[in-house]
C-alpha cells in the first residue's frame, strides 16, 4: 500500500485507537511498581504516541502532498530515467505520454467536454534532465474548432518537496482551469505541472549548479522545446506563463525575470526572493559570486536591466513570513518602470494549500489575460 493510500491512513488511525483503548483497559493491571509493570506502562504510552503521530503525519502528507511514496519519504527516490520513444527520422522524442485520465472533480470523462490530464515523462535534450509531469489539456484542445489552434501554456511548479500529483488533486489546477474557462473567466490554456526539484531529493532552487543539474536551463529552454514538440503551442513568450508556490513561486519569478524571451508572465504564490543555502540545497554556487547574486531577485532589480515581463506576487498580512519582502519587491519592481507587477495580499493566511487554493483562481485569470493564443 502506498504512502498516500487511504487504507494506510485508516489502518494507522485504527491502530492508534486500539492502542489507546488497550492502554486504558490495561492500566490498572500495570499500576504496580515492579519492573515489568513499569516497562508495560512505558511501552504502551510510547506505542500509543508513535501511532498517533504517524496518523497525524500521514493525514498531513495527504492534505499537503509533501511526499508521494515511501521511497520519496526516506530519500530513496531513484525514478530518474525515462523510456524514450523514437520517431521515424531517428531523433529521440523528448516527451512520452504514460497515461491519460479524466480531470478530477469534473463529472464528465469525455475530453471534448471536460478536458484531459496526461501523465508524461520529459527528457531535456540539452540538459539531459529527466522529469515526470502532468499536462492538463482543455476541452477545446480536442474539439474540431481547436484543431488548427495553438494554445497558451502555463508551467505550474510545486514547492519543495511537493509532488506534481498534488497540483492535480490537492491544489486542483486542472478542475479550476476547466471551471473558469467554462464560465468565460479565462481562455483555454494548457497546464504543464511538475516539481521544481528535478534532481530529487536535492533542492536545486532552479539554479544551473556548476558541475551539477542545469535546472534553470531545463525550465527556460528544454521544457519549452519538449512541450512544443508534442502539443499545439506557440513559441512566442507572449504565449507562455509560469506559476508556482513557495519554492516554485521563487523559481517562477526568477525564470521569467532571467528569461523574458521564454516566459511573458509569472506568478509567485507565497514566494521568497533569493535562493537559500541549507542541507537540502547543498552548495548551489560553488563560490561563484555572479551566480549567487543573480539568484537574488532584489540584487537583480538593482544592478541589471529590468526585464520586459509581467509578475504577480502574493502574500498575507498575517500568517506569511514573506509579507515585508513582498512589499519591498513590489516597490523595487515599480521603480524600474519597465517590469510590470501586480499582487494579491490576503488579510490572513498561512503558508499552506488552503491559502494557495484561495489565490489560484484569480492568479489563473491574471495569467490568462496576459497570454495570447494563435
Amino acid at each position: 500500500m502506498g504512502l498516500t493510500s487511504n487504507k494506510v491512513l485508516l489502518l494507522a488511525i485504527m491502530f492508534a485507537v486500539v492502542l489507546f483503548a488497550g492502554a486504558v483497559w490495561l492500566w490498572p493491571r500495570l499500576a504496580r511498581q515492579h519492573w515489568r509493570a513499569v516497562s508495560g506502562r512505558v511501552g504502551l504510552l510510547l506505542a500509543t504516541q508513535v501511532a498517533v503521530f504517524a496518523s497525524v503525519g500521514l493525514a498531513a502528507n495527504q492534505a499537503f502532498g509533501f511526499y508521494a511514496t515511501w521511497a520519496d519519504l526516506f530519500g530513496q527516490e531513484d525514478g530518474q530515467g525515462v523510456v524514450v520513444d523514437h520517431i521515424a527520422d531517428g531523433a529521440a522524442s523528448p516527451i512520452r505520454v504514460v497515461s491519460a485520465s479524466r480531470v478530477p472533480g469534473v463529472s464528465s470523462g469525455v475530453p471534448q467536454v471536460a478536458g484531459q490530464v496526461q501523465k508524461i515523462d520529459i527528457l531535456g535534450r540539452t540538459t539531459k534532465i529527466a522529469a515526470p509531469a502532468f499536462v492538463y489539456l482543455p476541452p477545446e484542445y480536442f474539439q474540431a474548432g481547436g484543431r488548427n489552434r495553438k494554445f497558451p501554456v502555463s508551467v505550474v511548479l510545486t514547492g519543495y518537496p511537493g509532488t506534481a500529483q498534488a497540483l492535480v488533486d490537492k491544489l486542483n489546477y486542472p478542475s479550476t482551469a476547466q471551471r473558469l474557462t467554462k464560465d468565460g473567466k479565462m481562455q483555454p490554456m494548457i497546464l504543464v505541472m511538475l516539481r521544481p526539484s528535478v534532481a530529487p531529493p536535492r533542492d536545486t532552487e532552479c539554479v544551473d549548479v556548476p558541475g551539477g543539474p542545469k535546472t534553470e536551463t531545463f525550465f527556460a529552454k528544454d521544457l519549452r522545446e519538449s512541450v512544443m514538440s508534442r502539443y499545439r503551442v506557440d513559441a512566442t513568450p507572449a504565449s507562455w506563463g509560469i506559476i508556482g508556490d513557495s519554492t516554485g513561486g521563487y523559481c517562477a519569478l526568477k525564470i521569467a525575470m532571467h528569461h523574458p524571451k521564454s516566459y511573458g508572465a509569472a506568478v509567485g504564490l507565497s514566494p521568497y526572493y533569493k535562493a537559500p543555502i541549507d542541507a537540502t540545497t547543498g552548495d548551489l554556487f560553488h563560490g561563484d559570486k555572479n551566480l549567487r547574486d543573480r539568484a537574488n531577485l532584489f540584487w537583480m532589480l538593482k544592478h541589471q536591466s529590468a526585464p520586459e515581463t509581467s509578475l504577480l506576487v502574493t502574500s498575507s498580512k498575517i500568517g506569511e513570513h514573506n509579507y515585508k519582502d513582498t512589499l519591498r519587491f513590489i516597490k523595487n519592481v515599480q521603480d524600474t518602470n519597465v517590469t510590470r507587477v501586480s499582487s494579491i495580499i490576503l488579510p490572513s493566511g498561512g503558508h499552506n494549500f488552503n491559502t494557495w487554493r484561495r489565490e489560484i483562481p484569480a492568479a489563473l485569470q491574471w495569467l490568462s489575460a496576459r497570454l495570447v493564443s494563435h
